[in-house]
């Protein structure tokens, strides 16, 4: 299978599906939950450039370079934000999980945690990933949080990664989760999302 193949892949809180326009509305609607594009350390788009952002990303995809998925909460039907499979190097079998988003109202849901577990699930063993990445901003607390309760670690800061749109300069936390490590991370996240559901 393509590392860039279009799937769905579904939780019992959310679902992973092919981004489009059609999921515009939804996702201006999220952005604005929070007020996202306020953060200064991330790059989120303001509402007016949601559809420009989308159809970035299906660029992306169309030039095999990323996977762009919306968020989709089950119980409401809505996209709820964005994520992707970027970064692919079909030939080392490595992706990177990125781009990601949440409107406020779910972030630390067990939604994020499902989300996470299904893009690692078919990575590892549908795509046959030997390692999966994640790169966050160095002050990006929250997310290097979240990122760390997966169970990645940290391989390293590349320190004057980026500058952003703001003029200041990014140092860029990189970590990973490999393939051996996969079985104990699996275990690791569907307890989390067992506990939550209790």
């Amino acid at each position: 299978m393509s590392l860039t193949q279009l799937v769905t892949l579904t939780g019992q809180v959310g679902s992973l599906v092919p981004l489009s326009h059609a999921h515009k509305d939804d996702l201006i609607e999220a952005v604005k939950d929070g007020e996202l594009w306020n953060l200064w350390y991330t790059a989120i788009p303001t509402p007016d450039k949601i559809e420009a952002e989308i159809s970035r990303r299906l660029d992306l995809h169309a030039k095999g370079a990323m996977l762009p998925f919306a968020i989709i909460e089950n119980a409401t039907g809505q996209a709820v934000g964005m994520t992707t499979y970027m970064n692919i190097d079909s030939a080392n079998r490595r992706l990177e999980i990125g781009s990601t988003w949440y409107r406020k109202r779910v972030q630390r849901s067990p939604l994020n945690t499902e989300c996470k577990r299904l893009l690692l699930t078919h990575a590892f063993e549908q795509l046959d990933c030997i390692a999966v990445e994640f790169r966050t901003h160095f002050f990006n607390l929250q997310s290097r949080a979240g990122i760390e309760r997966l169970g990645a670690k940290l391989d390293g800061i590349l320190r004057q990664h980026q500058i952003s749109p703001n003029g200041t300069v990014r140092d860029t936390c990189v970590y990973s989760i490999i393939a051996g490590e996969w079985p104990t991370v699996k275990a690791h996240l569907s307890y989390q999302l067992s506990k939550s559901r209790d």
